[in-house]
């Protein structure tokens, strides 16, 4: 025979007992050291005297800092403002019909109950309780029907239950409620239809060898308790909530972290509503109905045993902590299903599901062709998501990935992304319309994110350096305005856009490169003096926006020599160019289940440019340029593995573009000596190399963008001073695999 459950229901007995008989009982037993009758008041400080005080029929006791034994309210008002009531073996305050105002106190019974607040006649009490302490040897608070406590701030500490609640309403702001068997203990007396209502807002509640909250009795009402604001319920046998005997309960959580147990016993009724909340623990329906409800952003973790139905809507999330769970009717409306939060897999057996729509986010490891599954043996209906975690690593079969059954197929499904990223390829979901299946299929894919970034590094690596060359021409504009007999200093700003796309491939991302540039130059006095030698140096930043959100970056550092020779009589000019870069390249990956792939590598390259042309001087100034030019770059090779365990490899790379053209332009002499030069360009360029392979998990592609683009162009050179010439240009293109929407390159040059 357990001992300790008759030593508890003797206790509840005799609670509800003493809030029955108290009223009388106690009138014709108690002896008062101070009554108060009819409309007679009281205050006393901490001077008066320590003694029992009894009030009755409207009268009225306050105590300022007072010290007391007991307090008995019938029909009466007390008031406390600090001070203590310490009483021995009676219960310390008790009210009945009454109402009470209590603040900065300490009220506490060595032998009985801290603070009875119950009712008399059928009229209830009605106490606030605010920045104070209540103890109790048996019960720190009794609560009866028809009465409402409020505290605020304040603790209350019982030997067996923290509030013993028969029927009444509770409303805690703050503080903590303890028990050293439950912390709150409800008890719905049979044939009660009296509104009794819990509503915790940031309090602890504490049963330090049993449940946190108990909801006990045959009470015809069902018992709505609100949980809000970082309400903790803490249950030393791993309960949260225990519904016995019976009674049913309503428990809306919101905004609040539990973690436990909720144990719902044969006859109970549970409806549990999370709102911005997250609990962790199991819900064990023992016989009785437990629907759960889970809303705005809320998170249940635990186990739902024999729950008859779960709301999942608006963002919450249910996660599963066992390997097989199952659920009488699942109800999805803009909510999730996690299965699991370990690397284990998980199956959910759902006999009913229905509601608008909500996400099953899975697990999947193509490897072995296992993974989470989600069975559904009666009704299905909604429109739901799959988000299935991604992997770097490739498949090891071509065979599908069962992960969804439907005996009905009334519910359909697709993937968030439409995608599911599998190493080198992202794979669709197929639907088996016979017997209502779905399955992730190979033969249903294309590039996955991380193969596009792979392929765009190492495709973007040519247009880097080739953007970083487009100086040329406005540098030999400026060189002419003196012949090139002068030496000199000179920076550029430039930035860059390309669209790129293969269809071959399926690459596909655009292309952002801002930098600058900084040379010297000067006249060589060997040969027929027409040479002109300098170096360069400089930096540009390449960003690269992918498909589905992915982006990567490429910085450049680079040196460089050239060499210009110019001849003013015929007009024929030579410009060579030779490069070094060194290239820092990083991608971030967005994946189709929302994690991040990160991964770097180095590489040096090496470019090289030869342009020949003639500048053809027109009558009034005009002027035009015929040229042709050649342009190269070779790339190192280079390997590194993204951290979702894709691995890259791009062979030695190049690219080669010849190039021929006509600029057109006028000089116009202005009134402050200055000259101004605007002119118009037209070109066709041609990308011969057609190879460049790039391996994603040992699987071939090759980064081929050969083709013609046709250039367009137009910009300013000015001679502002015999030493100082400007320039600025605007240039684009458009070919089959890469476009240039915008090119822009502004600078400076000074002479000495």
């Amino acid at each position: 025979m357990n001992t300790q459950v008759l030593f508890k229901r003797s206790r509840l007995s005799t609670a509800i007992k003493i809030l029955a008989l108290a009223p009388f009982s106690l009138a014709a037993t108690h002896v008062s050291a101070v009554d108060l009758g009819s409309g007679q008041q009281l205050v006393i400080d901490a001077e008066s005297p320590f003694d029992r005080y009894t009030l009755k029929d409207g009268a009225k006791l306050t105590s300022n800092g007072g010290s007391i034994l007991s307090v008995l309210s019938q029909n009466s008002i007390f008031e406390m403002n600090g001070g203590q009531v310490v009483a021995g073996s009676e219960d310390g305050v008790r009210l009945f019909g009454s109402q009470a105002a209590i603040r900065d106190a300490h009220i506490s019974s060595a032998s009985g109950i801290g603070m009875v607040v119950g009712e008399q006649d059928g009229v209830g009490s009605h106490a606030v309780v605010s920045n104070s302490l209540i103890e109790g040897a048996t019960y720190g608070v009794n609560l009866g029907r028809e009465s409402t406590l409020q505290m605020m701030n304040t603790d209350v500490v019982g030997g067996e239950f923290g509030v013993l609640a028969i029927d009444g309403n509770l409303a805690a702001q703050g503080g903590s409620i303890t028990g050293g068997t439950n912390g709150l203990y409800v008890y719905r007396s049979g044939g009660e239809t009296a509104p009794t209502r819990f509503h915790l807002d940031g309090t602890r509640v504490v049963g330090q060898t049993g449940a946190a909250i108990v909801v006990d009795g045959p009470g015809t009402g069902v018992t709505p308790i609100t949980l809000t604001n970082g309400t903790t319920l803490e249950g030393g046998n791993g309960n949260m909530l225990e519904l016995l005997n019976g009674g049913s309960a309503d428990v809306l959580v919101n905004n609040s972290n539990l973690t436990g147990n909720i144990q719902v016993g044969s006859g109970s009724a549970l409806d549990l509503n999370l709102d911005f909340a997250s609990m962790k623990g199991d819900i064990i329906n023992s016989g009785g109905t437990a629907n759960v409800g889970l809303n705005n952003g809320a998170i249940l973790t635990g186990r739902l045993e024999n729950v008859d139905k779960l709301s999942v809507n608006s963002d919450a999330t249910w996660v599963l902590v066992d390997g097989q769970d199952e659920l009488k009717e699942l109800s999805m409306n803009g909510g999730n299903v996690k299965f699991g939060d370990s690397g284990a897999f998980y199956q959910l057996d759902v006999t009913n599901l229905n509601g608008t729509g909500g996400t099953f986010i899975m697990k999947a490891d193509f490897s072995t062709l296992t993974g989470d599954f989600l069975n559904v043996t009666g009704t299905s209906s909604g429109a739901h998501q799959l988000l299935i975690s991604s992997t770097g690593a490739d498949p090891l079969s071509d065979d599908r990935l069962h992960v969804v059954h439907t005996a009905d197929g009334g519910a359909t499904f697709s993937l968030v992304g439409d995608r599911v990223d599998v190493g080198t390829y992202s794979y669709g979901l197929v639907s088996d319309n016979r017997d209502h299946d779905w399955y992730l299929d190979p033969n249903n894919k294309v590039i996955s994110p991380s193969t596009n970034s792979v392929l765009a590094l190492f495709n973007a690596a040519p247009s880097v350096l080739l953007g970083e060359m487009t100086t040329l021409r406005t540098r030999m504009g400026e060189l002419r305005f003196n012949d090139g007999k002068s030496a000199g200093l000179w920076s550029r700003a430039y930035g860059n856009k390309y669209e790129v796309s293969n269809d071959k491939t399926g690459l596909g991302y655009n292309q952002s490169q801002r930098g600058f540039t900084i040379g010297a130059d000067a006249p060589l006095q060997a040969g027929d003096g027409q040479w002109l030698i300098g170096a360069m140096a400089g930096h540009s930043t390449s960003d690269l926006d992918l498909n589905r959100g992915s982006k990567a970056e490429i910085k450049s550092y680079y040196v460089g020599g050239y060499a210009t020779w110019l001849d003013a009589e015929s007009g024929f000019y030579f410009d060579g160019v030779l490069k070094l870069n060194r290239l820092h390249s990083d991608s971030d990956v967005a994946m189709s289940d929302g994690k991040k792939a990160k991964g770097n590598y180095t590489q040096n390259a090496v470019g090289a440019s030869a342009e020949v042309g003639r500048h053809i001087k027109l009558d009034d100034g005009y002027f035009v340029e015929p040229y042709g030019q050649l342009a190269a770059v070779i790339t190192q090779a280079q390997s590194y593995t993204l951290d979702n365990g894709l691995q890259a490899k791009g062979d030695r790379s190049s690219t080669v573009i010849g190039e021929v053209g006509v600029t057109a332009g006028r000089n116009f002499q202005l009134e402050s000596g200055s000259v101004l030069q605007p002119y118009l360009k037209a070109a066709v360029a041609h990308e011969f190399d057609q190879s460049n392979k790039v391996f994603v998990n040992d699987n071939s592609f090759n980064n081929d963008l050969s083709g013609s683009r046709l250039k367009l162009g137009a910009g300013v050179a000015m001679s502002v001073s015999q030493n100082l010439k400007l320039h600025a240009d605007l240039e684009r293109s458009v070919g089959q695999n890469i476009k240039q929407p915008l090119g822009v390159n502004v600078g400076v040059r000074w002479e000495f």
